[in-house]
């Protein structure tokens, strides 16, 4: 009787310690930062908690609970320069940046198809995206935006007339005069100079870069200094051979190389081009375009992949591309990671490209010294010193 009640009291005293102990947890866990003063990794509950580009989000494949992880990609114009050709940057793009999670119907019938991104264009834009990827359709009189397949959109697969993202597009360059977009597009428009009559009612020529000004046989482009002062800060790239002498609008091929996209881009094995690309390594186009999301775009796993495959996959397009980084890195679902993500690979992508290093935050910005260096390192005076390489 007496060792019922012993055993029963300290059953319930380990219990009463296992609530106080869990309490204690979770009250340390709620205290150890909040109010905007959590950092990259800290737990969190709430948006609040974070500090500046940073999220709360819960990555559930790698770990318990939320932490506050990156929003957004170190700006390479201003912790280095813009006196580097455009081809001398990396720029983080969004697959499909159109095929939103939760954008309702604008044609009155369920969409029955695919979703790439979680939050819009503008948001996209204001987080450090600097490209789009965007599929154009002709479609109800109009041009519109459509996740579909063999070159017709339908009801179901349609999400907004195009003007609407144009007009985004517009409103973030008005408001950030010293940045570059650019669009790439997968282009099933064949009204007559529909593409045109889309960027002049946007608003957008007058940022237009003219294909006139782009380099041929793979020069360097022009600085971003430049464009910026002459407002060539939209570049327009489309899949329509046809464009470029009919509307003034760049062929992609003419000016870029480009990896396997959807699975077969996404293994650190090998790299290799898509079929209307020339070989990665022809020197002869100075883009070069990185495409890492999955044929069927995964949300669950993208915050995993994001983090532990990319930069495996960079470095093998790095060697397949004649040691070339890649200027443009295209994903699904670019938010989602258990910390850096594809902002830290971007970063690691602006570093390589402008000073050596494995971050751009370790990049200067250039003194007259090193631009005398690069200048020295190009007429092959100065070995061991290259154009873009900084001490």
């Amino acid at each position: 009787m007496v060792q019922g009640v012993i055993m029963h009291s300290l059953g319930s005293t380990i219990l009463l310690l296992l609530v106080i102990l869990c309490v204690v947890l979770l009250l340390e866990g709620a205290a150890a930062c909040s109010g905007g003063r959590c950092e990259l990794g800290d737990r969190c509950s709430s948006e609040a908690d974070c500090g500046s580009e940073l999220y709360c989000y819960n990555c559930w494949i790698e770990f318990a609970g939320k932490r506050c992880v990156r929003t957004t990609v170190a700006d390479p114009f201003k912790i280095a320069d813009t006196s580097l050709p455009f081809n001398k940057y990396a720029f983080l793009t969004t697959h499909n940046s159109f095929s939103i999670r939760g954008e309702p119907s604008h044609t009155g019938v369920p969409r029955i198809t695919l979703y790439n991104q979680d939050d819009s264009v503008t948001d996209q834009l204001n987080n450090g995206v600097r490209a789009l990827m965007l599929d154009v359709y002709d479609f109800r009189d109009d041009i519109w935006l459509c996740h579909s397949k063999g070159g017709k959109c339908f009801d179901f697969t349609a999400f907004e007339p195009a003007i609407g993202t144009m007009m985004e597009v517009e409103a973030f360059l008005s408001a950030n005069p010293s940045e570059i977009v650019t669009l790439i597009l997968e282009d099933y428009v064949s009204a007559d100079h529909g593409l045109s009559k889309l960027f002049d009612s946007a608003g957008l020529t007058k940022y237009w870069f003219p294909v006139s000004s782009m380099p041929r046989d793979g020069g360097d482009w022009p600085r971003v200094r430049d464009m910026i002062r002459r407002n060539h800060r939209l570049l327009v790239f489309t899949s329509d051979e046809t464009k470029q002498r009919a509307e003034g609008i760049a062929y992609q091929w003419n000016f870029m190389v480009e990896n396997q996209y959807g699975d077969g881009g996404m293994s650190s094995r090998a790299c290799h081009r898509r079929a209307e690309s020339l070989a990665l390594d022809n020197r002869t186009r100075s883009l070069v375009l990185v495409n890492y999301f999955h044929t069927v775009p995964l949300r669950v796993t993208a915050c995993v992949e994001h983090s532990l495959g990319l930069a495996d996959v960079l470095r093998a397009c790095h060697a397949a591309a004649g040691d070339r980084w890649a200027n443009f890195l295209a994903v699904d679902y670019y938010k989602r990671s258990d910390g850096g993500g594809v902002f830290e690979a971007t970063d690691m992508l602006n570093g390589m490209l402008i000073c050596g290093r494995d971050d751009v935050r370790a990049c200067t910005k250039r003194t007259l010294k090193d631009v005398l260096y690069g200048l020295l390192g190009k007429a092959g005076l100065m070995p061991g010193h290259g154009g873009t390489t900084r001490a």
